[in-house]
């Protein structure tokens, strides 16, 4: 029996795998539903197509930059899975506002006035959601874990986080916006039940006193993290890779309508491409590395990167424009000349992704004391959270420049040797200590 294996039949990894598994298909099915329900039937320009996407996405990550501290410092100190039975209980009443957003937007009542308020009020409180719950399912590993199963765990608990991002595209681009309103409140309800079967999780410490000040805490959170020199840059590789894929998430809508001239479920395609090769990646670098913890794949991982994203580049602008104005349904555009090479990049982009930010992942979770390992995760998300902001604001200002968006693929690209170099300093440093 592998590890892998052995980890989803025990109550120590299975209702957390079950719970963030729900809260990540719930995330995606939520945003995705909205993003795609208002590019495609509310806005009719490239330029505010795009700067909703990126404003939506800005939302959702604001809330890791402003409160993950406090965030790691409560899953530090008090008992993570009653944490985690608080977050999930507020995530059913939040998605009760995100789904009367869809359904106003769908009845066409009050559109911009309402709906699209409560839809990113929603957005935004799932943010906040997910950044208290972040720490928590990385944290929690080498708790409940053994030293040996922490890196197959971080990897299914990734892996399993994409399938979830997957479902919840699928679903998001291809059931009527009504569905979605009332899928999202029942998964928050499941979800609240999983988090119930959590086993305690008391803290590693004795108790300490909170800090409430968001700034004064943030950044002694961060100084004192990044103290270590494997965890800062296994951070700041990360916060790389995560500005690449905000700027790639961001770009897919407006880049499938208006320049492959394809439907909202071609746009969910894309996403679903992404979310199947950052799976894959996840498990393969499992495999490759056989249980240990190691940078040592991840420079050449996201060079290869890189690499499919300039030829996504490439083959977007050779991509022939669909005649008339109907767009591409999936079998329509399947059937393009450029279809599968374009696909296959997306593939290999994610597949690459994957491997190059699991074991970063796991660094975070092993090289510091598992009494820190929620902060430490905490003070990732703040500075993940902080580039992927960076990141939306720079889409949204080459957007209003009159840069092409199939243009800003490149910028993706170039990040990418910066992320190698990091990975590659991470390893001499590895290999070091």
């Amino acid at each position: 029996m592998t590890t892998s294996t052995h980890l989803v039949r025990t109550r120590r990894f299975l209702p957390l795998f079950i719970t963030q598994l729900l809260g990540a298909f719930n995330d995606n099915l939520y945003k995705n539903a909205m993003v795609l329900y208002v590019v495609y039937s509310v806005y009719s320009s490239e330029a505010e197509e795009a700067r909703f996407s990126a404003i939506a996405s800005g939302l959702f990550i604001l809330p890791f930059f402003l409160l993950s501290a406090l965030a790691g410092q409560l899953a530090d100190m008090r008992d993570k899975a009653r944490i985690i039975r608080v977050v999930k209980a507020c995530e059913i009443a939040i998605m009760v506002v995100g789904g009367a957003g869809l359904v106003l937007a769908w009845l066409g009542m009050e559109v911009h006035a309402i709906a699209i308020p409560l839809m990113l009020a929603a957005l935004l409180a799932m943010g906040v959601h997910s950044t208290f719950f972040g720490p928590i399912k990385y944290a929690i590993l080498p708790q409940h874990l053994r030293e040996g199963e922490v890196l197959a765990g971080t990897g299914l608990v990734e892996a399993g986080t994409y399938i979830a991002i997957l479902a919840g595209t699928i679903l998001a681009g291809w059931i009527p916006v009504e569905i979605a309103a009332a899928g999202v409140v029942l998964t928050a309800m499941i979800g609240y039940l999983s988090g119930r079967q959590v086993p305690p999780a008391p803290p590693m410490t004795d108790a300490q006193k909170v800090d409430f000040n968001i700034l004064r805490s943030s950044i002694q959170l961060i100084r004192n993290t990044t103290r270590h020199r494997q965890v800062f840059l296994a951070i700041v590789a990360i916060s790389f890779f995560w500005t690449v894929g905000t700027v790639l998430f961001i770009q897919f809508p407006p880049l499938a309508k208006n320049v492959l001239s394809a439907s909202k479920e071609v746009a969910s395609l894309f996403l679903v491409m992404f979310s199947i090769g950052i799976a894959i990646g996840s498990i393969s670098i499992n495999a490759l590395l056989k249980g240990t913890v190691s940078a040592r794949y991840s420079p050449a991982s996201v060079i290869v990167m890189g690499l499919f994203i300039a030829a996504f580049h490439f083959v977007c602008q050779a991509w022939t424009p669909h005649p008339g104005t109907q767009l591409m349904d999936v079998a329509q555009f399947i059937a393009q000349p450029l279809a599968i090479p374009l696909l296959l990049c997306l593939l290999g982009i994610a597949v690459a992704g994957g491997m190059f930010v699991v074991p970063l992942y796991a660094f975070l979770t092993t090289v510091v004391d598992k009494s820190e390992t929620a902060r430490t995760i905490a003070a990732n998300n703040i500075v993940n959270s902080g580039a992927m902001v960076a990141g939306s604001l720079l889409a949204v200002g080459l957007s209003a420049l009159g840069v092409a968006i199939v243009d800003q693929l490149l910028l993706g690209a170039a990040m990418c040797s910066i992320s190698a170099w990091l990975g590659w300093l991470l390893y001499k440093a590895e290999r070091a200590s």
